[in-house]
């Protein structure tokens, strides 16, 4: 069975549905805190779900377009123990001049893996479930699990980061499996 099949068969939204080209709708907190909670509940259920049939050995994110769902909530799962980080109605408010490029995957269309650049550190101000603005700074990898999350909920797909003339790789032809990303 090919990946993103698999993925399909999980519940993940595949590359060409228009709902992953269209902005996601922003929650009105705290008055839609019930519907913030019941679309975060239904994300890391599918999290589970994928989670038990593929390792990610850099982290994992899914927004809520790729189940399905246009409002503006993604979570992201950092490598190893660290927990979830839930974001609602997120934006990014300063990123570094610094980037790089690395490969990244999308459960939206899992056969490939694609080269894209991103800032190496941003800042992302997102909503509590009580309406409240927290600003938080991350790095390097897990800028960029969140960096692409984000864009999903702009309606952007990582191949709209990608460098003119350069195009995903077959995931058979992908050698980075199962290792983090390499930082210098």
């Amino acid at each position: 069975m090919r990946p993103s099949q698999q993925m399909r068969d999980l519940g993940v939204v595949q590359r060409g549905a228009g709902i992953l080209a269209e902005p996601a709708r922003a929650f009105d907190l705290p008055a839609e805190r019930n519907e913030a909670e019941r679309v975060v509940d239904e994300l890391f259920a599918a999290i589970e779900r994928i989670g038990q049939v593929h390792p990610f050995a850099k982290g994992m994110g899914l927004a809520a377009p790729q189940i399905g769902i246009a409002r503006a909530a993604a979570v992201v799962q950092p490598p190893g123990d660290a927990p979830a980080i839930i974001l609602l109605n997120p934006r990014i408010t300063d990123r570094s001049e610094e980037t790089d490029e690395q490969y990244e995957g999308c459960l939206s269309f899992f056969d490939v893996r694609g080269l894209v650049t991103r800032p190496l550190k941003i800042t992302i101000e997102a909503t509590t479930l009580a309406g409240e603005a927290a600003t938080n700074a991350y790095e390097r990898g897990l800028a960029r699990l969140i960096h692409h999350e984000l864009d999903h909920l702009d309606g952007l797909l990582y191949t709209a980061r990608m460098r003119n003339g350069i195009e995903p790789i077959p995931v058979e032809e992908y050698r980075q499996t199962g290792r983090a990303w390499a930082y210098k």
